[in-house]
């Protein structure tokens, strides 16, 4: 058995997921590793403070089974044995931190932008999940496509 036999993916489903595919896999190969992928979904009350004076229910419903399939399409491209797929809505750094935990992860591995200036000083989640982890993080650099001018 390898240096990391349970690894926790968590993506944001955004385009630049996928360059954390090769990297992901590569390591749980060589590992033998178990691998878990997860996206966690803000509720939308926390966007808005709590403070909406109408059900969201049927929307954050639709949010969830959007993610749900785009994180099965994903996990078919990552093309390895997944133990487990799961769509959660909650905190972002706190869900990732509960589930490996939970599955006794021994690293988690996320997509960092690698911001610097203001939208450092704010946070990222790469950041917060590093802060508090229960094991080992790698954060992997991922880079936003160029935009054609």
């Amino acid at each position: 058995m390898g240096v990391y036999s349970k690894i926790l993916l968590a993506v944001d489903l955004s385009d630049e997921s996928d360059q954390l595919i090769e990297k992901t896999r590569t390591i749980a190969e060589n590992n033998g590793a178990s691998l878990t992928v997860l996206h966690v979904i803000e509720p939308l009350s926390f966007a808005y403070g709590g403070d909406v004076p109408m059900d969201l229910t049927t929307v954050q419903d639709q949010l969830d089974e959007h993610a749900r399939n785009k994180l099965a399409a994903f996990v078919i491209k990552l093309n390895y044995p997944v133990e487990s797929q799961q769509v959660i809505t909650g905190h972002t750094e706190s869900e990732i931190h509960r589930i490996a935990e939970e599955k006794e992860c021994d690293l988690i591995v996320v997509g960092s932008h690698g911001r610097h200036g203001l939208a450092l000083l704010l946070g990222s989640t790469a950041n917060s999940v590093l802060h508090g982890a229960p094991c080992d993080v790698l954060a992997v650099r991922v880079y936003e496509p160029k935009k054609d001018s």
